[in-house]
Order: C-alpha cells, then sequence, then structure tokens
C-alpha cells in the first residue's frame, strides 16, 4: 500500500523509521522479508522502501524505542545474537534492522513455536533459527559466528545467568552490544519490580558499560529494556529526569 505520509529515520539507525499519525508516534522498519505480514502488522510503500509498522505492544524492542530508550540497536550489516525467538515477531524486525547484508541467529527451544519461526525464515533470508537450550550456548556455538550483538527475551529465574554465559562465549569482545528485555515477575516475587531492575544492573554492570533502562509499561507490564556496550563500566548510568507518555498498545508478542 502507498502512503502520502512521511517518514524519518532514526539517528544512529538508518533501517528503523518514525512516522506521526495526529498526536501519535508511530515506529516502521525497512522489511527484509516478504508479505503476508508476520503479526497483523501494517506495510506500507515509501519511496523506494517497503516499511512494516513496528508496534510496542507486540514487541518489547519497539516498546523500548517508544517509551526513550537511547542505547545502540542493531544497525545494517551486524550479526546478532536473539536468545528467546519464539515464533519470531521481534527477530524478524532485527533481522530488518540489520539489513539484508547482517544475519540474525534466533535461538528458541519450544518446536512449536520453533516450526513457525522455521517457516518464517523462508521469508526472511537473513534469519537463521536454531532449535536449543539457550541454558547451554555450547551446543550451538559452532552454529553461531562471533556476533556484534546479543538480544534476549528469557523468561526464566536465571535469565542474567543466561544472558551471560552466551555473550561471554559469543560476543566479538568490548564494544560488542547487549539488550535484554528483564521480565521481572519471572524472577521472583521477593522484590519489587524497580529492585529487581536494580539489582539486574548491578549484576550486569561488572561486565558492560550501562544505557539508561526504560519500563516498557503500559505496554509489557513488569518489563524493563536493560543493557549497554559489553566491557566493564565504573558506576550505573543516571535516570533520565522525564519520559514522554507513549500511546497504548496491544500487548502479546516478542
Amino acid at each position: 500500500m502507498r502512503t502520502g505520509r512521511s517518514f524519518r529515520p532514526v539517528e544512529g539507525s538508518p533501517r528503523l523509521f518514525i512516522s506521526r499519525h495526529g498526536d501519535r508516534r508511530e515506529l516502521w522498519t525497512e522489511a527484509v522479508g516478504d508479505l503476508p505480514p508476520v503479526y497483523g502488522e501494517r506495510w506500507v510503500e515509501a519511496g523506494n522502501r517497503r516499511l512494516r509498522q513496528f508496534e510496542p505492544g507486540r514487541s518489547k524492542l519497539a516498546a523500548a524505542v517508544t517509551r526513550g530508550w537511547t542505547g545502540d540497536l542493531p544497525a545494517p550489516g551486524e550479526q546478532w545474537l536473539y536468545l528467546g525467538a519464539a515464533s519470531g515477531t521481534t527477530a524478524s524486525h532485527v533481522a530488518d534492522l540489520v539489513g539484508p547484508l547482517g544475519r540474525v541467529y534466533a535461538i528458541e527451544r519450544s518446536v512449536r513455536p520453533f516450526a513457525r519461526l522455521l517457516a518464517l525464515a523462508e521469508r526472511w533470508p537473513n534469519l537463521r533459527p536454531i532449535l536449543a537450550d539457550a541454558r547451554v550456548p555450547r551446543d550451538y556455538a559452532m552454529l553461531v559466528p562471533p556476533v556484534d550483538g546479543l538480544y534476549a527475551d528469557v523468561a526464566q529465574p536465571d535469565q542474567l545467568a543466561i544472558v551471560l554465559a552466551n555473550a561471554e562465549l559469543l560476543l566479538r569482545g568490548d564494544g560488542a552490544r547487549l539488550l535484554v528485555a528483564l521480565k521481572t515477575p519471572s524472577m521472583g516475587r521477593g522484590r519489587s519490580a524497580g529492585a529487581h531492575r536494580d539489582a539486574s544492573e548491578a549484576t550486569l554492570a561488572d561486565s558492560i558499560t550501562l544505557a539508561p533502562s526504560v519500563s516498557l509499561d503500559p505496554f509489557h507490564r513488569g518489563h524493563y529494556m536493560v543493557g549497554g556496550r559489553w566491557g566493564r563500566s565504573s558506576k550505573l548510568p543516571s535516570r533520565p529526569a522525564s519520559r514522554p507518555t507513549p500511546p497504548r498498545g496491544r500487548r502479546r508478542g516478542r
């Protein structure tokens, strides 16, 4: 569908675009794959680009950008490891962001969503599904080259241990990026969501230079995006004083 709407690229992420619809800001990625839509998202043609709406209610990464994430995002030509890819909702958008010359190695351990992920990869040629357990990265290390970044959406109590084990084995080294969709309800009820975030940042600060985290409410309640660049930091980052109130969106998906 052609559109007269204007789109502008996000600074530092040339395959991610913003448009405005009334008083609402919408996100779009430049599609690597082909129709039909992956999860019912809108597609439009803008100039010589095919863009897919990147919905914050369906993707924690889109929610993070909507909520003011200022850390790095996947960039064209990069190789990323994706832990907990499920059926590929967000993984397909990460594949869009790295572009046709990049690669996304998508780990999923459950057979049913992996079957859908495998079918999706037939239309997204830069998406490489791997049926494996993210807890045991040595089982798939021979299938994944050193990567520029790691994105994790793993709903487990020990999700940070899983992330760090993969990062230590498969990230290229200092300067590589780490993005973690932190699901605090999976981490136990002994702490508040904010306390889980603070403890997670303190754990990650031993290995990465942290970007300011963002809450993913109201799109994904009890979730935060945390992460930064691989390499030790000397202190935790200060948090933004305020953030814009985002539009409400549907809540599902990864």
